[in-house]
């Protein structure tokens, strides 16, 4: 994301001018407009004009709108953002107060204005606009016949590409068919990970499946580049990793990104982080249940005490439209870190940030034991 202009004051009111650059920064978007803000982009508006003769015609105008936000939607696999809201500003083709649905594009600036920028969107705000942050984890998640290719960046999981083909069984004396089709589908997955890989930035790839299928897949992978002349894939041979995964589905990812070996070639990402963390906390939750909480009430109490040393919370609770709701998870962030502790956000597009959802997306490992009926007495 890049920040054109910053202008907030001391009282956290104030506006940015940004420009999305890639598909992730559509979710960093998402995550910071909310209900109540104003927010200025290029538009096509349908305009109907009337001539002096009375002929009246409907003609496309590109103009520039400044909508107070009242609904957000945001479609994560086409990485597109639409903000409805009404005309908050003169213009004029839109008469104020009427509605409009501003789409905002990749290289297309707009203008986001709120009242007040508080802690978690500001930090939003730096994390997007940081030139480091790029997805650097790509997955071939496989078994016969199904394979997913996705791109795991800090904050989301992208699937790029499904391939499901049919392979013939293996018959009595003769393989010709199962080979060939085998084949066929490995080709697929092949030629995917060279669409959709960019090995300028991906620090490694993690071809993973049940049984043998992946070694078998990275054999004919390797055999191919060096028939074919991929000459990208022999330079980058040493970024593929081989690992165990129980199924070629979506959901495996976060076992694999569990593996040891995998955790310690990627400990610099914040995906294999939150991973840790939340195996950490159902470690805890198991072994010393007194120190892990879920659920906001518990999880405030704990926070008054300054018991809390590490807080999971999902970033889906910052978008709530509920001011008051946000503005308590804002507190309770901001109130652990001024104590010391440690606050991971989830992005709730990654699978352990839909584990943690199940958990009410707020969770918490404690620095001492506390029972219930120590968090009541507080």
């Amino acid at each position: 994301m890049k920040l054109v202009r910053r202008d907030i004051d001391r009282n956290g009111e104030g506006s940015v001018v940004l420009v999305p650059e890639e598909p992730e920064d559509m979710w960093h978007a998402y995550n910071m407009v909310q209900v109540g803000d104003y927010l200025e982009s290029t538009t096509i508006r349908k305009v109907t004009l009337e001539s002096s003769t009375g002929s009246v015609s409907a003609n496309k105008v590109r103009t520039t709108l400044n909508i107070e936000v009242e609904t957000v939607d945001f479609d994560s696999q086409a990485c597109v953002l639409r903000v409805k809201g009404r005309n908050a500003s003169e213009n004029q083709y839109v008469k104020m107060g009427a509605y409009h649905t501003l789409d905002l594009e990749l290289n297309r600036k707009f203008t986001l204005g709120k009242h007040l920028w508080d802690s978690v969107v500001l930090e939003r705000l730096d994390y997007a606009c940081d030139p480091t942050q790029h997805a650097d984890l790509a997955a071939v998640i496989m078994q016969e016949g199904l394979a997913h290719i996705c791109l795991v960046t800090s904050c989301m999981t992208l699937v790029r590409a499904k391939l499901e083909t049919h392979i013939p069984r293996k018959r009595r004396g003769s393989c010709e068919q199962h080979t060939k089709g085998l084949h066929r589908f490995y080709d697929q997955i092949l030629q995917a990970i060279l669409r959709h890989v960019n090995f300028d930035v991906v620090k490694c790839v993690l071809i993973a499946s049940p049984g043998f299928v992946k070694d078998q897949f990275a054999e004919y992978l390797f055999a191919q580049a060096i028939k074919q002349d991929y000459k990208i894939l022999t330079e980058n041979k040493s970024k593929f990793i081989l690992v165990h995964s129980s199924s070629g589905f979506k959901h495996s990812l976060k076992e694999i990104l569990a593996d040891p070996v995998v955790t310690s070639k990627l400990a610099d990402t914040k995906a294999a982080g939150e991973v840790r963390a939340l195996d950490d906390f159902y470690q805890m939750l198991q072994n010393d249940p007194d120190r892990a909480f879920y659920g906001f009430k518990q999880i405030e109490k704990a926070a008054n005490l300054n018991a809390i040393e590490v807080l999971l919370v999902s970033d889906e609770l910052f978008r709530s439209n509920d001011v008051q709701k946000r503005q308590r998870y804002v507190r309770l962030v901001d109130s652990v870190k001024e104590n010391g502790g440690e606050v991971k956000i989830f992005s709730s597009l990654h699978v352990s940030g839909e584990q943690l959802g199940q958990l009410t997306g707020v969770a918490a490992i404690l620095r001492f034991p506390m029972s219930d009926d120590t968090s009541d007495e507080d």
